[in-house]
Parts: C-alpha cells; structure tokens; sequence
C-alpha cells in the first residue's frame, strides 16, 4: 500500500504506467493503492498522493500529466514513449495547440495563466486545450510548486504547474520528426505506432490483471 511519496514513487515505477484516479480497470490507480487514512480528504487535512506527486515528479523520471481515458496519469519514459508513438501517429494539435506549443518551443514551459493570455480565454477553456494537447502527449506536467499562503505561510494544498513538452522534459532530439528519431533519442520506440500500442496493451493488461481489450482501449484510445 502507498502510505509516502516513497512508496507511490516506488508503485509507479513498478506498474510503468498508471492512472491516478479510480477508472475503469479496477484496482489500476494510485488512488485504490493508498492506504484510506492517506487518501486526500480536505477536511481531515490530509494531502497524501495529493502532495506526494509533486516528490515524484522533481524526481526526474516519472511523467505526469492527463494522458489516460483524459484524466491524470503517471508513466516512466520507458511506456510513456509507446503510448506517444501511437497517439503522435493519430492526433493533430487544432490552432489554438500549436500557438501553445509555438510559446513553450520559445520559452520551455507555459503555465495555464499564460495560456489565458496567449488564447485571450477563461481558465475553463485554457485547461481544456492544455489537457487535449496531453493526451496528444504532446505536452506533459513541467513542475508543480507548492504555494504557501497567509502570514504562517501555511500549505494546504494549493499548487501552481507548469508544461512542457516531451521532448524539452527528457532531452529528445526536436529536429527528428516523428517517427524517424534517433537511437540516442530517450522518447525512440522500436517499429510502428500499432506495435507500440499493442506492446502498451499487453504491459498494462499483466500489470492491471484486465484481459478485456475494450476496457483497456478506453484508457489509451
């Protein structure tokens, strides 16, 4: 059971890929590992994974962002790299996208402030196009900083991310387009985007115990 930010840096890395949140496929989240006493609950003031996630991702090796059936997930490189061979093969980022990713190529992150200003939107509709730019795994959860409020400086959960690409994050090589990358490129996979998938759906099948494929498609169409 997950009961630090050890320990669930510890889960991720065993399941190689997983979902934050309770989903479809049952007892797959970093939710239904927590031990319930460690489980987010505001009124108990307690932030578990809520706060852990931000050890696990400043620790370098662990990629964040909304990326599984549209809500927040976690991978290592290893199976965050086949899920972006098969969904950069099929998704296209709209306008609004690419002047996101125009603005991180010129300046490394951008935070969802900055994408109200850059669309000229509200904060729904900023984080819309950054979560839609995620599971085109074309974006990715830069950092997360923790805030501390009022005159104690008191932490009680309120966090500021930013975003940035893939390939900005791990040191992919960006003058290889996709999929013609180099072998030194960490973000590399080996044959087409199906047999990224199906190599995707096979590991997360043996990790998870599902066998249906339909309830797996829907985390990673």
């Amino acid at each position: 059971m997950i009961t630090s930010a050890e320990t669930m840096h510890r889960a991720i890395l065993e399941a190689g890929i997983i979902p934050f949140f309770e989903n479809p496929v049952r007892g797959y989240s970093i939710e239904e590992l927590t031990a319930p006493e460690y489980w987010f609950d505001g009124d108990a003031g307690v932030l578990g994974p809520w706060d852990w996630k931000i050890d696990c991702i400043q620790s370098g090796d662990i990629v964040y962002g909304k990326f599984l059936g549209g809500k927040a997930a976690f991978a290592t490189v290893e199976w965050y790299k086949e899920l972006r061979a098969w969904r950069l093969s099929r998704l296209s980022p709209d306008a609004a996208g690419q002047k996101i990713l125009d603005f991180i190529g010129a300046n490394g992150s951008i935070s969802i402030k900055e994408v109200r200003g850059l669309l000229g939107v509200k904060k729904a509709a900023a984080d819309t196009a950054i979560s839609r730019l995620q599971m085109q795994c074309r974006v990715v959860t830069g950092d997360i900083r923790r805030v501390y409020r009022g005159e104690d400086l008191h932490y009680n959960g309120w966090q500021v991310s930013s975003f940035t690409t893939p390939e900005a994050l791990f040191g992919a090589d960006p003058d290889f387009p996709f999929p013609f990358r180099s072998g030194a490129d960490p973000l590399a996979t080996e044959g087409t985007p199906e047999q990224s998938l199906e190599r995707l759906l096979e590991h997360i099948g043996t990790v998870s115990g599902c066998t249906d494929r339909k309830t797996l498609m829907k985390l990673i169409k």
